[in-house]
């Protein structure tokens, strides 16, 4: 089903897209920044929502704490917004403390994407972010296709470009099964993950879980001990970090409910897996509740680092990214 969802500013007229069956997995995607605006299933006969959302399409065009778009076309931080490519730099914009963050001032999270196919079970959306928007080299043409299952839902990007630069495409809903957030359980696979210095920029160190509260190998409940207790939970405010899935992982990641009576599985491409605790997400949206970031992706700052996986995209390749939800229930 397609409704129109409101109007921006600038008179542009934005859709809803529903997908999903009452008995499954519902969703409702804007074609304004492919935001997920809902994701619901059903637990013990009531429909219940996975994620936060805003009410009104003005909420999400004046939002700056990221609720539900895609982030790029780097999502995550890029140190001072410089970087080079081929011995020739680059300056982006500069919208988080000096450094880039998430595409930018608009980024992707923030233009009206084309509503380019649809069926009762897939959406395809398509954007063109032209060379030069928020500093960024080449042009470069984006599709998200998202197809959904009564027990999942699966984005697949893909983009081209017609000169070299940087791409890491991924989702930014907040997320929360229900109660709150601190109290959900989280697994991830990783034995390492990647400290940060000022900004929350990776510092190029890999460093090990063992022995820390970055260990999520075990499930355990969100919750951060003392700010105090670690160096890094002090930089962050809490997790705001990334960790670098084992080459054996089963997934990215596995958030279950506080009551434990639902679950989201986490599963994606890239070799990070970044977690936001939602710390400060009530700066932005007082009212709406705590949720936590959870995004399959590249890793954070990647052009300035050569020991991290290229981001890199270059004329005649493309680039494609899978980030896949999906969701059970338990008997509690």
């Amino acid at each position: 089903m397609i409704r129109k969802f409101g109007v921006l500013e600038d008179g542009s007229s934005v859709q809803a897209i529903a997908l999903g069956e009452p008995e499954g997995l519902q969703i409702e995607v804007l074609t304004y920044g492919a935001i997920l605006h809902r994701l619901s299933f059903p637990v013990a006969g009531l429909r219940r929502e996975l994620i936060l959302s805003l009410d009104q399409l003005q909420d999400y065009e004046r939002d700056r704490g990221y609720v539900g778009p895609v982030v790029g076309r780097f999502g995550n931080r890029i140190a001072q917004g410089r970087f080079s490519i081929d011995g020739s730099g680059h300056q982006l914009t500069q919208n988080e403390n000096g450094n880039h963050l998430h595409g930018g001032v608009r980024g992707v999270g923030k233009r009206l994407w084309r509503l380019l196919d649809s069926s009762p079970t897939q959406v395809t959306l398509g954007l063109h972010s032209p060379e030069g928007e928020e500093g960024y080299p080449g042009n470069l043409d984006i599709e998200l296709a998202l197809a959904l299952r009564p027990d999942a839902l699966q984005m697949q990007f893909t983009a081209r470009t017609d000169a070299a630069t940087p791409v890491n495409l991924t989702a930014h809903p907040f997320f929360n099964l229900g109660g709150a957030a601190s109290e959900h359980w989280l697994r991830i696979p990783a034995s390492r993950y990647l400290p940060v210095g000022a900004g929350l920029i990776p510092t190029g160190e890999m460093a090990s879980v063992e022995g820390t509260p970055f260990d999520f190998r075990s499930s355990r409940k969100v919750a951060p001990p003392s700010l105090q207790s670690h160096p890094q939970l002090s930089l962050g405010g809490g997790y705001d970090h990334c960790w670098v899935l084992d080459a054996d992982a089963d997934c990215h990641g596995e958030l279950r409910s506080p009551q434990g009576d639902v679950s989201l599985m986490f599963r994606g491409d890239g070799p990070g897996m970044q977690f936001y605790g939602g710390q400060f997400l009530s700066r932005f949206h007082p009212a709406i509740g705590t949720g936590m970031i959870l995004e399959p992706q590249g890793l954070p700052d990647a052009p300035n680092h050569p020991t991290f996986p290229s981001a890199i995209l270059r004329p005649g390749e493309t680039y494609r990214a899978r980030i896949e939800y999906l969701v059970s229930t338990h008997a509690v």
